[in-house]
């Protein structure tokens, strides 16, 4: 997937620009694989392919690669007669042991299966919240950026856009408590997420950015999230765990008498660059003053329900004007339909009603959704990504119109009917950064890829205490 992109157009009959669906829409972008020219109304154009149905590729703003291999292996019952003991806490002592062990060449051929399964499914982008920084017995790689490379790598070699978010992980609980043993692979200090970022600065491009990431409240302290935030170069993106499970939210008012978003926006100048991911456990005063502070809310609702964390505010959230962008995080699944469908879904058990996710000017609750999380996911990867419109990344999606659900859609149910209408996956054709990876639902080296995949995960199963 490293060959030089070549310039390239198509016509679309329908594509989602920024303003809504448009008609005879002439794409073009340059070498670079940056958009050039969108033009509706276009009209036939001779030499370049005719599609029906185009839209934007997605951003997944939140992933933790390695935990692909561990997918599905956590949905066994504890011992404990109260089996409602089950909880983050526990599933989080099975990702510490898969995190454990996995080696260099493991993670990627992990991360690599898991680009291809977001591709497939329409995610153009993912933002990798890495925190795998040292060897298993806690030792410095020679090259202290090792474990990001082989992410970064498996990105290049299947097509996927990236932006890398190396952590900082110093403390393992508030009041700045020591690592525990099962930690050790994660510890690292601001100077050293900083010199991350520096080895990776070689790296950047069009498909390809750097950031960095306070893990959460518990594992960084506000000094330190203070000087990571200066000492990343300017206008780069910040990502951040934040008061996803009730007991955080617990401990963050025992040790601080605040609760975690209140205490981080009182004490550190959340804007635009930040991401706060999952962010579930808001009071009305702190989810406005999240949509106020220009920060994207990382929702990722198939993990949120999978772990038990709980639901997110969703339309006092949209009320107050905030932003908000979908990940797959521990990537029990890896498609945005499916985060977007949980997404709404969640808020209308939450509140026994239909149709959540809209404003005065969306109705539609997928072209909300969608449109949402392009907007706010562009925002949270830092790269110009996000719609079809001049000067961003030429990453777009090609749906199935053959499919029985998007054959003769009018162009203004195809979004509703993506996201609520049968589980198919109706993703055809992928381009990112203007070069084809999937076509007729299939990356071309998808075999290779799956085989690496399985070595990695059938030594990783072998070697589980």
């Amino acid at each position: 997937m490293g060959a030089p992109v070549n310039k390239g157009a198509l016509l679309a009959r329908h594509a989602l620009l920024p303003g809504g669906w448009a008609l005879d829409v002439a794409i073009e972008w340059n070498a670079d694989g940056v958009i050039t020219a969108v033009n509706p109304n276009a009209g036939a154009v001779a030499g370049i392919d005719t599609e029906t149905l185009v839209i934007p590729g997605i951003v997944n703003l939140h992933s933790h690669a390695f935990q692909r291999a561990m997918a599905g292996l956590a949905e066994t019952a504890g011992d404990s007669a109260a089996y409602t003991d089950d909880s983050f806490w526990t599933w989080r002592e099975l990702m510490y042991r898969f995190a454990g062990r996995i080696t260099p060449e493991q993670l990627e051929a992990v991360a690599a299966q898991l680009f291809v399964d977001c591709l497939r499914h329409g995610f153009t982008s993912v933002c990798e919240f890495h925190y795998l920084h040292r060897q298993p017995d806690g030792a410095l790689y020679a090259r202290p950026a090792e474990m990001a490379e082989r992410v970064a790598q498996a990105a290049v070699d299947t097509g996927m856009g990236l932006t890398m978010l190396p952590v900082l992980y110093s403390h393992g609980g508030f009041g700045e408590q020591p690592l525990s043993e099962r930690q050790r692979r994660f510890k690292s200090d601001v100077d050293q997420v900083l010199g991350i970022v520096d080895a990776l600065s070689a790296r950047r491009g069009g498909q390809f950015e750097t950031g960095a990431a306070p893990h959460s409240l518990r594992a960084a302290s506000m000094a330190q999230i203070a000087e990571l935030a200066r000492g990343l170069p300017a206008g780069r993106p910040l990502h951040m765990h934040i008061a996803e499970q009730q007991l955080e939210v617990d401990a963050c008012l025992a040790h601080a008498g605040r609760r975690p978003v209140a205490w981080l926006l009182d004490n550190i100048d959340i804007d635009r660059r930040w991401c706060l991911v999952h962010a579930t456990h808001l009071d009305d005063a702190e989810i406005g003053s999240l949509a106020a502070s220009g920060a994207v809310a990382g929702l990722c609702p198939g993990t949120e329900a999978n772990l038990g964390d709980g639901l997110f505010a969703l339309a006092p959230f949209i009320a107050a004007g905030g932003r908000f962008g979908i990940g797959s995080d521990s990537h029990v699944g890896h498609s945005p339909v499916e985060e977007l469908r949980w997404l709404e879904y969640g808020q209308r058990l939450r509140r026994q009603g239909r149709n959540i996710a809209v404003d005065g000017g969306q109705r539609r609750v997928g072209d909300f959704l969608w449109q949402g999380a392009l907007r706010g996911g562009a925002q949270a990867s830092g790269r110009p990504v996000g719609a079809l419109a001049v000067g961003l990344r030429a990453d777009l999606l090609v749906l199935d119109d053959a499919h029985p659900n998007l054959q003769d859609a009018a162009a203004a149910d195809v979004l509703n009917l993506l996201l609520f209408a049968g589980n198919d996956n109706l993703v055809r054709d992928v381009i990112v950064g203007g070069r084809p990876v999937i076509r007729h639902g299939r990356h071309a080296d998808q075999a290779a890829i799956a085989a690496r995949y399985r070595g990695a995960l059938a030594q990783l199963r072998e070697n589980a205490p």
